[in-house]
């Protein structure tokens, strides 16, 4: 019987073999997705300068201080500061400008009195304006210019992936470029005699090539591109062909699905025992494993052929690798504890990693299940696509009962 080697220790033997790969500089609007390989620093200040918080006048708060309905204070508009303005007028006691939210505070002011603090608010702003409620101190409605960053901050430290909002904190720091790291360019390549394009007539035996669009589409979901598809069969070099392939269009990995296991037709151990090592891992799905490089570096996962197999196989061991190569600080999913809502079985002596389902219908009480009425069965697809977890069950237990906690991997939390 061969022996099984532990999730971790293959996965350290992969990423052992990993080196990251070289920085380039990319324009902030094309950077969405990509990993830095420096820290984010900011260029201005921000709020770049002392701005309104609200639409009002800005004055001095010794004139205000004691305003009430009872006691109004009266004073006199010399100014009008619509945002994007550079003026800085003067102004003195018992005088206030108008100012729109996000202008420059004048200098010469300390505090800013909103529209509905006065009695004509926006329609009488202009000439005298009649202020009825004091502001509670001086600097209220006032945002100070770099309270939230300094030129020279680090905003983000290397190794994040930039999206969204770290893009726009960039932006607003006045940084028009980041270096990130090279995209990892991957080949994706199914084996399968009996594989054919989706939509295709089926012949009996025959059935949809879908580990492709799968793997192609996890790739990129971990940041990497992909450079090369092929779909091969059970007999002749194609694996071999398609490394050669690979390197000539610059591939960092390739990625075969199926022919690693122990029947009689497994191409890629047939073709390519000489780069890679093969073995079986203490997992379920996903228990026959292979990886190997090239002279030329390029990493070569031999993942299980079941669809499941092949999805598991590659969040658990593909996908740390690809993170690692862009340098990424974090290369693990979030993971939550939650009770299990249903029973289910689970293998002997293997970690299970078992596509479920979370109900989150109760915010306060969330639950996990598994994503198939099948089981944990590898050649249910189907269950890939109601899945947005992985509930991950130690070697050592033997069920999961309703109400046990389990180990939840988040793949995503969409709605």
């Amino acid at each position: 019987m061969t022996a099984l080697v532990g999730v971790e220790e293959h996965l350290a033997h992969i990423l052992g073999h990993v080196r990251a790969l070289p920085s380039e500089t990319l324009d902030v609007e094309r950077a969405h997705g990509r990993t830095l390989a420096e820290p984010l620093r900011a260029r201005v200040d921000i709020p770049v300068f002392d701005n309104s918080a609200m639409d009002g006048f800005a004055v001095h708060f010794a004139d205000v201080r004691s305003a009430s309905p009872e006691a109004p204070v009266r004073l006199r508009v010399v100014a009008d500061l619509p945002a994007g303005t550079s003026a800085d007028p003067a102004i003195g006691a018992g005088e206030a400008a108008r100012i729109m939210t996000g202008s420059p505070v004048p200098s010469a002011t300390d505090v800013i009195v909103p529209f509905e603090d006065t009695a004509g608010g926006l329609e009488d702003s202009l000439g005298e304006i009649v202020v009825l409620r004091a502001p509670r101190a001086a600097g209220t409605h006032v945002r100070l210019r770099g309270v939230d960053a300094v030129v020279g901050d680090v905003l983000l430290s290397a190794g994040h992936v930039l999206r969204a909002r770290q893009l726009a904190a960039a932006a607003a720091a006045g940084i028009a470029a980041v270096v990130v790291a090279e995209r990892p360019r991957v080949a994706v390549v199914s084996t399968g005699s009996e594989l054919v394009r989706p939509g295709e007539p089926l012949a009996h035996g025959q059935i949809p090539e879908s580990n492709s669009e799968l793997l192609a589409g996890l790739v990129v979901e971990a940041g990497g591109e992909v450079v090369l598809r092929r779909t091969v069969p059970d007999d002749g070099d194609g694996p071999l062909r398609a490394i050669a392939d690979a390197i000539a269009l610059g591939a960092h990995a390739v990625v075969y699905s199926g022919g690693v296991s122990a029947g009689a037709y497994e191409v890629v151990k047939s073709t390519l025992g000489g780069l890679m090592g093969f073995r079986s891992v203490a997992m379920q799905p996903g228990k026959p494993q292979g990886f190997g490089t090239t002279p030329e570096g390029v990493l070569l996962f031999g993942l299980p052929g079941n669809p499941v197999s092949a999805a598991v196989s590659f969040e658990v061991f593909v996908r740390p690798a690809l993170l690692a190569l862009q340098g990424r600080s974090t290369l693990d999913r979030p993971t939550l504890r939650l009770p299990a809502s249903t029973a289910w079985r689970t293998p002997p002596h293997r970690r299970q990693y078992l596509p479920a389902a979370i109900d989150r219908s109760d915010p306060a009480g969330w639950t996990v299940a598994p994503a198939t009425s099948g089981g944990s069965g590898s050649h249910l697809p189907g269950s890939l696509a109601r899945a947005d977890a992985y509930a991950v069950v130690p070697a050592d237990v033997d069920a999961v009962a309703p109400g046990d906690l389990v180990d939840v991997l988040l793949i995503t939390m969409e709605g």
